[in-house]
């Protein structure tokens, strides 16, 4: 009914709720990548068996929602200029998996 797990020293619990409860977008793993070889190893690996998504975010062959983003993405996104912070995001709307180089080209345009 219950286990533990740890993934890169983050501690989870699961509990098994039964057939009645189902996996949904509502719940999802964020994970904070710092290089590109990390977000396409995580993607590939984790959504095989699964389905890719837009924007990073992808679902593991349960059906568990994942979020595979860069972890300067805030910080590219919340930039004060507004037009910057606009071209990231118009970016990453356009990506499925977080491609870096593209999200720096168009912070840096």
């Amino acid at each position: 009914m219950l286990v533990t797990l740890e993934l890169e020293g983050q501690k989870f619990m699961a509990l098994n709720g039964g057939p009645q409860y189902k996996f949904t977008e509502a719940i999802s793993i964020f994970v904070n990548c710092e290089t590109q070889k990390e977000v396409d190893d995580l993607w590939e690996k984790l959504s095989e068996e699964g389905e890719k998504g837009r924007c990073g975010w992808l679902k593991d062959k349960y059906g568990l929602s994942w979020q595979i983003i860069l972890s300067a993405l805030g910080k590219l996104m919340s930039d004060p200029d507004p037009v910057r912070s606009q071209r990231v995001m118009q970016a990453m709307l356009q990506m499925n998996k977080i491609d870096i180089a593209g999200l720096r080209r168009a912070y840096e345009r």
